[in-house]
């Protein structure tokens, strides 16, 4: 493997879901637990200070007013992974790591794996950049099983694909993958949805990728995953808020809920143990560019509670960038590998390179993707990259 990591001190686990047809993202939450943040109290955030994005170009809905799940965040005494001490590195190492948008193998992309018989494809366009990083980091909102028949490409909600969207992930250079994702206990044979989350995290680990937050119960979906690098240790945590389904309990596997008491729990338990602490929550309204008050007013907690770098998903559509106190947040990165080619903008995405020098955040760069239905992905041509970074732009220059 071409970077240098760590151990992966997740004990990750799936919660039996039986998944009826439903909005891809739909988000079902309890009525009777009380609103975090009332939709009328607009968030306290420091005003605006954009950092321009700079283009390369190179040869399921989100409900108003969501609740807050009642889980009690990561408790005082939960033992943190023990993490031996950084090595000295170099002076001025540069330290390059790459994100990507949400990864969904299934549907019409599952269906084109199959007829072809590998899933390589897909990164092949792209293999240089992901390979080219010190760390790669996925969001992968589909299961991945062999326990589970393909849907075929047909309109569905189940979001299932195979070892075989591992192995590609793994091959092309991904190191880690948020799990923290709506669709990470689907399955399309009801009665073993269980070992299709299991199989899921076991195909990820077999490929050396770490998958980050999910666990046996919500204490272990919350603990960090940490990966050291050029003797800088680098800290993920992940939380989602978008099904209820998928959430972890105190004795139920599943993912961890991503409210203010927990997201403050995750960053200062990463903190313990890491030199930078990256928080990605799964998050937002799909469909739009501009953030909804809730990612806003996460990110301002993120930052507040010691995230050096926010970068999230889901929306599937690039959404704006905002610096709060220095901090860069990316809202999300649209879709990186999903077959919805209905709307020109579910095509597109960003890679992002983010760049440290040593344990310096030095800056980052976007480099704009388009996804054809049967996966592949491209690096957008000239027109369109400027198109991604506009809408990008202006969603930024929107944000209050």
């Amino acid at each position: 493997m071409k970077k240098q990591q760590s151990s992966n001190y997740l004990l990750l686990v799936l919660v039996v879901l039986l998944l009826s047809i439903t909005p891809a993202c739909s988000t079902s939450v309890a009525p009777q637990i009380p609103l975090l943040f009332p939709s009328s109290l607009p968030p306290t955030r420091t005003p605006f200070a954009p950092v321009p994005p700079t283009p390369t170009y190179l040869p399921t809905p989100f409900p108003t007013g969501t609740s807050q799940p009642t889980i009690t965040p990561l408790p005082t005494n939960t033992p943190l992974p023990t993490v031996p001490p950084p090595t000295s590195p170099p002076p001025d190492q540069t330290i390059t790591l790459l994100f990507t948008g949400v990864i969904v193998p299934a549907r019409c992309v599952q269906s084109a794996i199959d007829s072809r018989g590998q899933a390589d494809y897909i990164f092949t366009e792209v293999a240089e950049y992901i390979q080219g990083a010190d760390l790669s980091i996925g969001t992968l909102n589909a299961t991945l099983s062999d326990s589970q028949p393909s849907v075929g490409c047909i309109q569905t909600y189940v979001l299932v694909g195979d070892s075989r969207s591992a192995a590609a992930m793994g091959s092309v250079g991904f190191d880690l993958m948020s799990v923290a994702t709506n669709h990470i206990k689907n399955c399309s044979l009801m009665n073993i949805c269980e070992q299709a989350f299991f199989d899921t995290l076991d195909n990820l680990r077999q490929n050396n990728i770490l998958p980050i937050g999910a666990g046996s119960n919500h204490a272990e979906a919350m603990l960090p995953v940490v990966v050291e690098v050029k003797g800088v240790r680098f800290g993920f945590v992940s939380l989602g808020m978008v099904e209820s389904l998928a959430f972890a309990g105190e004795d139920t596997h599943g993912i961890a809920i991503l409210n203010e008491d927990n997201l403050r729990a995750a960053i200062a338990a990463a903190r313990q143990v890491s030199d930078i602490v990256i928080a990605m929550p799964h998050w937002g309204p799909e469909d739009t560019p501009i953030p909804n008050s809730w990612q806003l007013e996460y990110a301002r907690i993120a930052v507040d509670a010691g995230a050096d770098l926010v970068v999230g998903n889901h929306t599937h559509v690039v959404q704006a960038i905002d610096e709060i106190n220095g901090i860069p947040v990316f809202y999300g990165l649209g879709n990186f590998v999903f077959d919805q080619n209905w709307a020109r903008d579910h095509q597109q995405g960003v890679i992002l390179i983010v760049t440290f020098q040593g344990k310096n955040l030095q800056g980052y760069e976007l480099i704009p993707t388009h996804v054809d239905f049967d996966g592949t992905v491209h690096i957008a041509e000239e027109y369109e990259a400027q198109e991604i970074i506009d809408r990008i732009e202006s969603a930024s220059s929107m944000l209050p």
